[in-house]
């Protein structure tokens, strides 16, 4: 794979936008276990090879079990996740794979489980990594071998 351009040396103004909306999510009161779950399952289904790598080293080191992280492409057919762990799964699935559309059961299980406010600041979490995602793809990032 061919490296290419770097965006925060060929646009550091918009690298420097990406980086204040991710900061800003990272602020929210989304649970650092949430907020893994939704940056590892995002970047799998999108197959961003860099932020799968980045992330689950991440949830490693917050705590994360390996073997949680390794059944997260079959979540829905595991007992390892809460139901809110579940209700974020599942939006993050299908925000994430949009052209499906959010549908009505998914989101009313998630308000109902987080409430209003939790949901809108995992929504927003969902994008930003998405967002990451297609920035690592479409310029050929890769995890480097140590």
């Amino acid at each position: 794979m061919n490296k290419r351009l770097n965006v925060k040396q060929a646009d550091p103004s918009a690298y420097k936008a990406m980086l204040a909306f991710d900061a800003w999510s990272e602020s929210t009161a989304i649970s650092t276990i949430h907020r893994d779950l939704i940056k590892i399952r995002a970047s799998q289904i999108n197959g961003c090879s860099y932020c799968v790598d980045m992330h689950t080293t991440e949830a490693r080191e917050h705590g994360e079990t390996e073997r949680r992280i390794y059944a997260l492409t079959s979540w829905k057919e595991t007992p390892f996740f809460t139901g809110e762990e579940q209700a974020v799964l599942a939006l993050t699935e299908e925000a994430t794979l949009i052209h499906n559309r959010v549908s009505d059961n998914t989101y009313n299980n998630a308000v109902n489980l987080l409430g209003e406010k939790y949901v809108a600041d995992v929504l927003m979490a969902i994008i930003v990594i998405n967002a990451w995602n297609r920035i690592g793809i479409a310029t050929n990032l890769a995890p480097e071998l140590n």
